[in-house]
C-alpha cells in the first residue's frame, strides 16, 4: 500500500504509532518499525538531552527501519530550555522523522531543514493545519474528537476534520482520532488522508510498558468509557474514566487552581500508575476506540491484521 507518506517517511505501511508520554519508548517504537509503520519515541519521558540521546541510540539498536521522535510543546508558552535540547538531540543524532505538537515548531524548521529530518506536526484543527503548512511542515496530522490525549477544543470529529484538511492542504495528510483496525484506515484513506496514527491501539500490546491492569482494563471497556477533563484550563484531554478522571471534573467544577489539579493530572503521577497498575490513581489518555478493542496482541499481529483486513475491504468495495 504506497502512500505519499509511506513514500516520505520510507515505511511500508501507512501506519504510526502515537507518541505517548511514559510508553513510546525504544521497545514499542522499533517494534512498530519494524513491523512496517512507524515507531515513535516520546521526548517529554525522557529527564534530559543526554537521556534522550541514549533513547535514540537503543532505539536503532533494535531497528534498522526509520523511526521518529515526537516533541510536545505548551502551545502558550515559549519553548524551555530543555525543549531546546531535545530539538537539539534529534537534529544532532539525524532522526529522520520528528513529530510535533502543541507550539508551533517555527523557529526549529530551518535547522531541521538543513539535517533533512521530516517534520510531521499534529493539530486538532483545519486552520492550525493550513499554518503548520505555511511554515514548512512536510506533513500535518489532524486528530479528531475521538482521540486520546489533547483533541482541541471544537469538538469536532476525525470524520469532518480529515475532508476538510485534505481538500484545503497539497502536503500529506494523517488521521487520528478513533482509528484501531483495518476499517479505521481504510475509512481515513477514503476521508483523504494518506496514513493513520494510532495510539490506544497499541497501548494494548504485548510491547507496551503498561502494566497488565490498564491493558485488561482496555480490553473490558466500552467506547463510553472515556471523558474529557481539563476544559476548565483550555487543555481539554480525553482519559480513561475512572475514579481520578472523576476527581478532576469534580475540582473543575468548583474552579479549583491549576496547582489542585496537578496533584492528580500530573506526567509524575500518571508515571507512577502505569508502573504499579493502580487504574484509578491518575488520568490517562485513551480514546473511544477502546470499544474496538478486544485483545491484547503483539504489535506485529496488530499491524498485519490491519493489513489484511485493509486489503479484504478493498476486495469486497470493489465488488459492490
Amino acid at each position: 500500500m504506497k502512500t505519499r507518506i509511506t513514500n516520505l517517511l520510507g515505511v511500508k505501511y501507512p501506519i504510526i504509532q502515537g507518541g505517548m508520554q511514559w510508553l513510546s519508548k525504544a521497545e514499542l517504537a522499533a517494534a512498530v518499525s519494524n513491523a512496517g509503520g512507524l515507531g515513535i519515541i516520546t521526548a517529554l519521558t525522557q529527564p534530559t538531552k543526554q537521556h534522550l540521546v541514549a533513547e535514540i541510540r537503543r532505539t536503532r539498536e533494535l531497528t534498522d527501519k526509520p523511526f521518529g521522535v515526537n516533541i510536545s510543546m505548551l502551545p502558550d508558552a515559549e519553548p524551555q530550555d530543555k525543549t531546546i535540547e531535545y530539538f537539539e538531540a534529534v537534529i544532532e543524532e539525524q532522526v529522520p522523522v520528528l513529530e510535533t505538537s502543541g507550539r508551533s515548531p517555527e523557529q526549529f524548521i530551518p535547522y531541521l531543514k538543513q539535517a533533512g529530518i521530516k517534520l510531521i506536526h499534529k493539530v486538532p484543527a483545519v486552520r492550525f493545519a493550513e499554518k503548520a503548512e505555511q511554515l514548512g511542515a512536510d506533513a500535518v496530522t489532524i486528530v479528531g474528537f475521538e482521540c486520546g490525549g489533547h483533541p482541541g477544543m471544537d469538538d469536532v470529529t476525525t470524520m469532518v476534520l480529515v475532508p476538510k484538511t485534505a481538500s484545503r492542504l497539497s502536503i500529506p495528510v494523517i488521521a487520528g482520532g478513533g482509528i484501531a483496525d483495518s476499517r479505521g484506515l481504510i475509512a481515513a484513506l477514503a476521508l483523504g488522508a494518506e496514513a493513520v496514527v494510532m495510539g490506544t491501539r497499541f497501548v494494548a500490546t504485548t510491547e507496551s510498558l503498561a502494566h497488565s491492569n490498564f491493558k485488561k482494563w482496555i480490553v473490558n471497556a466500552r467506547e463510553t468509557d472515556t471523558v474529557l477533563i481539563q476544559r476548565s484550563i483550555r487543555n481539554a484531554a480525553r482519559v480513561m474514566k475512572n475514579a481520578a478522571a472523576i476527581k478532576v471534573l469534580e475540582m473543575e467544577e468548583r474552579s479549583a487552581s491549576l496547582d489542585e489539579l496537578l496533584t492528580i493530572i500530573s506526567g509524575q503521577v500518571g508515571r507512577q500508575a502505569l508502573h504499579n497498575g493502580n487504574i484509578e490513581m491518575a488520568t490517562l489518555a485513551l480514546g473511544q476506540c477502546i470499544g474496538l478493542i478486544g485483545e491484547v496482541k503483539s504489535v506485529k499481529d496488530v499491524i498485519e491484521e490491519i493489513m489484511s483486513g485493509a486489503k479484504d475491504i478493498l476486495t469486497r468495495l470493489q465488488q459492490m
